[in-house]
């Protein structure tokens, strides 16, 4: 990888001329980098796709390819980007149905807003996985046709395939009205009765490990019903009924979907494995009295799930705060609280509490600046990067708190140049500070001298549009690729630099 091309390639300050030069050179990762480029015209886009067809899903994505832009036999993977976004031409999904690769067949399947006649010859192919790639992503009608295809692995895309029909779902889940399976891709490879073992000693083996078929192909019934379980259209009647299955992942499933009834989640809470309890402490639609029992739950993971669950009362989530560490992060129920509610928090007692609230960035100013002179040193760190702190406030709090809210307070968008430089000249120096300030937009070139020098910020520093244009070229020859490539994408980079460094890959190339 020429790291220097990449930054290059993404430097917002490269004239479209050397754009074009690059475009001529490039290979998988600069023409990554240049199609994600702002400033990228339609002619670019063509002729950068021309060059590296890997990238036409991302120019496809962002508008920049059209179908008159592309030879659907010399570049197949434009066509499959173009029919992707739903502004590809019929007549090339009716070319590449009839592709003898596989490969692209099943490609093709996963392209939305087929033609009639492509999805009828998609669905009788020969090979599984482009049916099962089909019935992935087909509409409800012929989703509900290949729900009863004779191979597991096709119902079991069905039972995933959101536009399904709820009927079929839950007969997919059930079993009731469906015709029994034929085939699976265990007893298509293997005499039956057999079980993968875990560890399969065989190299070209692609079953996963606890794939079976006794002749019932168990196993991918069992996929088929976590499929269909996990699948929103399914109906929670026909759901309600695995909330005591034998199954753990069946009712991992169970815990994620809402809208269950109470007495549903109730027999979940009761499951033996804290990951379910997790999940279902996490499901925004169970009732106080399930969350406060679950607050009483030893796991800690479970514990986590709730203070993550957005209906969780205040009081609860502030008596998890004290036990559960959940970072310096804005809970779903903290976001959503009220402006009583938020002064609540704020004039709590308990620290966790205050703690919490001050992760919000849309304190009114008299609360925002009253937790900033907050005697806890985790309610500082909360509060720190919040906006409109003024500079005495901020240095009042490293005066006090020092190494424990120096990296929070260098992340405060509106921490001064000089404020930035006494940071980063703090004794004993906090590391997560220099990344800070070196991805801050007030850093001074003095800042950014002192970020060069901690290992961690340096990739950061060398990228920073206020590092003086001298420095910059110093970098690109520096032993780390991160380095060299942050500061081969820094605006700052000499526009003779970038000709000459552009000149000399070209010339090499040539």
């Amino acid at each position: 990888m020429d790291h220097v091309l990449c930054g290059l390639a993404a430097n917002p300050a490269l004239p479209a001329d050397l754009v074009d030069r690059l475009i001529t050179v490039a290979d998988d990762d600069i023409a990554a980098d240049l199609a994600r480029r702002a400033d990228l015209t339609r002619g670019q886009a063509a002729a950068l796709v021309s060059r590296v067809q890997d990238v036409a899903a991302l120019l496809a994505e962002r508008g920049l390819l059209t179908a008159a832009d592309i030879d659907p036999v010399a570049q197949p993977l434009a066509v499959f980007a173009l029919l992707t976004e739903g502004v590809g031409r019929p007549e090339w999904a009716r070319l590449f149905a009839a592709d003898p690769d596989a490969d692209r067949r099943e490609r093709l399947a996963a392209c939305p807003g087929l033609p009639p006649d492509v999805a009828e010859t998609l669905a009788g192919d020969t090979e599984i996985r482009v049916v099962v790639e089909l019935a992935l992503w087909t509409t409800a009608d012929m989703a509900a046709r290949l729900a009863e295809h004779p191979h597991a692995e096709v119902r079991r895309a069905v039972a995933a395939n959101e536009a399904t029909p709820p009927a079929v779902l839950a007969a997919l889940l059930t079993g009731e009205g469906m015709p029994p399976a034929r085939r699976c891709l265990v007893c298509d490879r293997k005499e039956t009765p057999f079980v993968h073992v875990p560890y399969c000693s065989e190299p070209d083996c692609e079953l996963h490990p606890g794939a079976s078929c006794d002749g019932s192909h168990e196993s991918t019934v069992h996929d088929t019903q976590e499929q269909a379980l996990r699948n929103p259209a399914t109906p929670a009647a026909a759901v309600i009924g695995f909330a005591g299955d034998s199954s753990p992942l069946l009712r991992w499933a169970l815990a994620e979907r809402t809208g269950l009834s109470p007495e549903a989640y109730e027999r979940l809470a009761g499951s033996p494995e804290p990951c379910i309890r997790a999940t279902l402490a996490e499901n925004p639609t169970i009732g106080d009295r399930l969350i406060r029992r679950l607050a009483a739950d030893p796991g800690h993971e479970v514990q986590r799930g709730l203070a993550h669950n957005p209906r969780v009362p205040l009081d609860v989530l502030t008596t998890l705060a004290e036990t559960v560490k959940v970072g310096p992060t804005l809970l779903p129920r903290i976001a959503t609280a009220s402006l009583a509610e938020i002064e609540e928090l704020a004039a709590s007692r308990n620290p966790a509490a205050r703690m919490l609230v001050a992760e919000r960035r849309d304190l009114p100013p008299e609360i925002r600046d009253a937790l900033a002179a907050d005697a806890d040193a985790r309610v500082l760190k909360s509060i720190a990067p919040h906006p409109g702190l003024s500079e005495a406030r901020l240095r009042a709090m490293v005066d006090r708190h020092a190494v424990r809210v120096l990296a929070r307070v260098a992340r405060n968008p509106d921490a001064s140049p000089a404020l930035l430089e006494d940071l980063v000249r703090h004794r004993p120096p906090v590391r997560k500070a220099f990344r800070e300030v070196a991805r801050h937009p007030h850093a001074t070139a003095r800042a950014l001298s002192a970020c060069l020098h901690d290992r961690e910020a340096r990739p950061v520093a060398a990228g920073h549009p206020a590092l003086p244009p001298e420095v910059v070229v110093e970098l690109l020859a520096d032993d780390n690729w991160q380095v060299v490539e942050a500061a081969a994408a820094n605006p700052s980079l000499p526009l003779t630099v970038m000709s000459a460094l552009v000149s000399q890959r070209v010339q090499e190339s040539g």
